[in-house]
């Protein structure tokens, strides 16, 4: 047992989207992406139709996609870097407060995928079998959506999770926003410090009938960009657009590829960050990186940089360790990183129901 006012044993249960490993498995993936009732608002027999449709629709195109990256999703590697590298940030600190106040505890960090391997049952078994005496569920989703985070949040009750506290989102947390600029302003410079640039934020879609039923998310990105701009270099132009859009629904917009041809034709260097995406994987890596730049190519851009997602940026790693250490002293369930609410009530999907924070 933990001495007094210690928080022992914690699990940080890390999770993400998950990606197929494999061409065999990208139609399975497909088919439990498209399963999800956070992802097609149906009811489940016409759910379980349109999963199956879409999956094998799908597959092909999606297939051809992997191949470019190797054939399966870069993003269980990454998340892995990101789990190791979390673990040695928190074991810094772990024996720092040994060392300051002779507080012994220890942290290991498990994973759980929402739609391949490792789902949130393996993650649950795991942390049972090492046996924790604190939880923390870290989403890798830094904006709160219902089809993200809310859905993982879900999978883990659905697998029998123990009790745990979930951080909800970390919008605008200082340390992530930090990592953000330093990803940008490197981008920037190895491209020759172009001048004139345009930066487009380009976060993941949602259909816009999702953001009326009062998701968050995309008040959640707004907040991100403006609480990033102050950290740029003024002269930057900055623009919000989406991408990834898919299906016959109207989604939010405006659209990343259009922001690209916008900006292209008024003469502006392009530079794009993946806001919403920590890791890389095939929305960054084929999508912004091979597919966007085509379109930036042909419609007469002179420069198109993309920064890198967070990945182990130290700064980015150091601000996940902070969530886990106020986490653990919160008494849960949810919790924002700043503790309170952050979204106005009117986002009704919000999951947190602390006091709305001043």
């Amino acid at each position: 047992m933990p001495e007094k006012n210690t928080p022992g044993k914690i699990a940080v249960v890390l999770f993400n989207l998950g990606g197929p490993d494999g061409p065999d498995a990208v139609q399975p993936f497909l088919r439990n992406l498209f399963s999800d009732p956070a992802i097609i608002r149906q009811p489940a027999p016409v759910r379980f139709f349109l999963s199956r449709l879409i999956s094998r629709s799908r597959a092909t195109s999606a297939k051809a996609n992997y191949a470019k990256m190797g054939g399966g999703s870069p993003l269980l590697p990454e998340t892995m870097k990101q789990s190791m590298a979390l673990d040695m940030e928190l074991a810094k600190r772990a024996l720092s407060s040994k060392q300051s106040s002779k507080q012994a505890w220890e942290a290991k960090s498990f994973i759980a995928m929402r739609y391949w391997k490792p789902f949130a049952a393996d993650a649950v078994r795991e942390v049972k079998a090492w046996g924790p005496d604190k939880i923390v569920l870290l989403p890798l989703y830094p904006q709160f959506s219902t089809t993200t985070t809310g859905s993982s949040l879900k999978s883990w009750t659905e697998a029998g999770g123990p009790k745990a506290v979930a951080v909800c989102c970390y919008p605008d947390a200082p340390k992530f926003l930090k990592a953000h600029a330093e990803r940008l302003l490197t981008a920037w410079q190895i491209a020759g410090k172009p001048r004139n640039v345009r930066l487009l934020i380009s976060a993941h879609g949602l259909p816009e009938i999702v953001v009326k039923t009062g998701d968050p998310y995309q008040w959640q990105v707004e907040r991100t960009a403006a609480a990033l701009k102050p950290l740029l270099p003024d002269e930057w132009e900055t623009e919000i657009c989406y991408q990834s859009r898919v299906g016959p629904l109207k989604w939010i917009g405006p659209a990343t590829e259009d922001c690209i041809v916008k900006a292209a034709k008024d003469g502006k260097a392009i530079l794009v960050t993946p806001i919403a995406f920590v890791s890389e994987h095939i929305e960054t890596l084929v999508e912004l990186d091979i597919d966007y730049r085509r379109v930036a190519d042909e419609a007469g851009a002179k420069i198109y940089v993309r920064a890198p997602a967070l990945g182990i940026e130290q700064a980015f790693v150091s601000q996940l360790a902070d969530l886990v250490e106020d986490a653990v002293k919160d008494t849960g369930p949810v919790r924002s990183f700043c503790g309170n609410r952050i979204c106005p009530m009117n986002w009704r999907e919000c999951p947190n129901r602390r006091p709305v924070a001043a």
